[in-house]
């Protein structure tokens, strides 16, 4: 099966009240990543870490990050950003390790968090 075939057939609606109060962000129950024309795709497999935080960032709110993580562990994806993780040769992977020497103290993780678009743009 593969994840287009999951969300499809699988991935039940989350839906809140429209009185309740919601603190966390709203997942979402589709793929925030696949648009369909591969706009993000920079994103998800590039080398510079402020694009792999902005993927990580997308990933964040995705219902189905756990899935496509899964998914992507038993396909053996060698890179990228999947379900929120970044791997590395197949491994699951805290920060990727940048050209050259490595820094003397360590750099701190580099966290972005996703803008929300205002709500009198969204359709």
């Amino acid at each position: 099966m593969t994840l287009l075939d999951f969300i499809r057939t699988e991935t039940p609606e989350i839906t809140t009240e429209p009185d309740q109060i919601v603190d966390e962000p709203a997942l979402s129950s589709f793929a925030r990543c696949a648009d369909g024309n591969g706009t993000l795709t920079h994103l998800f497999f590039s080398d510079d870490e402020f694009d792999i935080a902005r993927a990580k960032a997308i990933c964040g709110k995705c219902g189905l990050a756990d899935a496509c993580l899964g998914d992507a562990l038993d396909r053996a994806e060698p890179y990228g950003v999947w379900g929120g993780q970044l791997l590395v040769e197949g491994v699951v992977v805290a920060v990727k390790r940048g050209r050259g020497r490595p820094p003397k103290t360590p750099r701190p993780v580099l966290v972005v968090d996703e803008v929300p678009i205002p709500p009198h743009l969204v359709a």
